[in-house]
C-alpha cells in the first residue's frame, strides 16, 4: 500500500457507513458513501467479488451522487442461499434500493456478472430506475456452445489456507489479465478473505457458479425499460467487438457503447480513473437530457 497514489488512499479514507437490507429473510450487506439528498447510484460487483471492489471508486462520485455498493447474496458479508438465479440477485438490488430510500429512481452500474444482474433489473423493473450502465458484461449471440452451462471446477472457493499470506498469494483475476495496479489487487484480495477455523477462506459461496436455469439474457437486454449504456475494455476477451455489436443491435442502436482505452475485462481495476471519467461524463449527460422512448 506504500506505493498507492494519493487519490486511492484518500478514497479509502472517505467517510462511509454500512447497512443491512433484507429479502426473504436473507441479510444483504451494503456500503454507502455520500448524502441521502442526492440522486442514487448503485454499484453492483461481479462474480466472486464484493462491494469493496468499488470502495476506491465510489468516493470519486459522491460530489453529485449518493452511492451504495451491495454484496449480493453468496458474496462478501451478505448471507448465502441454496441457489442464485440472476433474477433473485436483481430483486436483491431492488431491496437495497428500497432500503437506501433515495429521493428518486437511481442509476445502476454493474460490472461483469453484476452487469448481467443489471440487465435483468432494467428489464424487470426498469421503470423504477433512472438508467443502467452495463460494464463489460457479455450477452452473446446464441449458439450451442454458449447455451451450455459448464462449471469452472477451478473456482471451488472452499479451500482453507493456513495463513493470510498464503491465501493472498493464491488470489487471481478471472479471466486472467495484466494489471499494473498492484495496490488495488492487494486491497480487493484482502477484502475477499475471512478468518475461519484453521486459517483463511474466500468469502464467496462456490455455489454461485452453479446455474439453476438458463437465463435468456438477449430477451432481457432487448426489453430494456430505462436508459442503457455499455462500457467495454479495449482489450477485453469477455466482451470483444462482435459481442458489443450484437448487444448494440439488441438495444436497437439506442445505447452508447463506450470503449475504455488500454483496458481489459476488469477495467475498474486496471484503468480506474479512465473508467470514472467516462462514467462521470455519461451521467452528466443523462442529468441534462431527456431519454427517448
Amino acid at each position: 500500500m506504500s506505493a498507492a497514489p494519493r487519490w486511492f488512499l484518500d478514497a479509502l479514507a472517505a467517510p462511509r457507513t454500512e447497512h443491512i437490507a433484507h429479502l426473504d429473510g436473507t441479510a444483504l450487506h451494503y456500503v454507502r458513501w455520500g448524502q441521502g439528498d442526492k440522486p442514487g447510484l448503485v454499484l453492483v460487483h461481479g462474480g466472486a467479488a464484493h462491494a469493496e471492489w468499488w470502495s476506491f471508486l465510489a468516493p470519486l462520485l459522491t460530489r453529485h451522487y449518493d452511492v451504495v455498493a451491495p454484496d449480493l447474496s453468496g458474496h462478501g458479508d451478505s448471507d448465502r442461499r441454496d441457489h442464485y438465479p440472476r433474477r433473485l440477485w436483481a430483486d436483491e438490488v431492488r431491496a437495497v434500493i428500497a432500503h437506501a430510500q433515495f429521493p428518486g429512481p437511481p442509476v445502476v452500474v454493474g460490472h461483469s456478472m453484476g452487469g448481467l444482474v443489471s440487465i435483468v433489473a432494467e428489464s424487470v423493473y426498469g421503470d423504477q430506475l433512472a438508467g443502467a450502465v452495463i460494464v463489460d458484461a457479455p450477452v452473446r449471440r446464441p449458439d450451442p456452445e454458449s447455451e451450455e452451462r459448464r462449471v469452472d471446477r477451478s473456482r471451488t472457493g472452499g479451500k482453507v489456507y493456513a495463513t493470510l499470506d498464503e491465501a493472498l498469494a493464491r488470489f487471481r483475476l478471472i479471466p486472467d489479465q495484466p494489471c499494473e495496479n498492484r495496490f488495488i489487487i492487494d486491497h480487493v484480495a484482502r477484502a475477499s478473505l475471512k478468518p475461519v477455523d484453521g486459517g483463511w477462506a474466500w468469502k464467496f459461496d462456490p455455489r454461485i457458479f452453479l446455474k439453476s436455469s438458463l437465463d435468456k439474457m438477449s430477451d432481457y437486454l432487448a426489453s430494456a425499460r430505462c436508459r442503457v449504456a455499455m462500457f467495454r475494455g479495449e482489450h477485453s476477451i469477455v466482451v470483444p467487438p462482435d459481442t458489443s455489436d450484437y448487444m448494440y443491435e439488441l438495444l436497437q442502436r439506442r445505447a452508447p457503447v463506450v470503449e475504455i482505452p488500454d483496458a481489459h475485462h476488469h477495467l475498474i481495476l486496471d484503468q480506474p480513473l479512465a473508467f470514472i471519467a467516462a462514467l462521470r461524463t455519461l451521467l452528466a449527460d443523462w442529468e441534462h437530457s431527456i431519454p427517448k422512448r
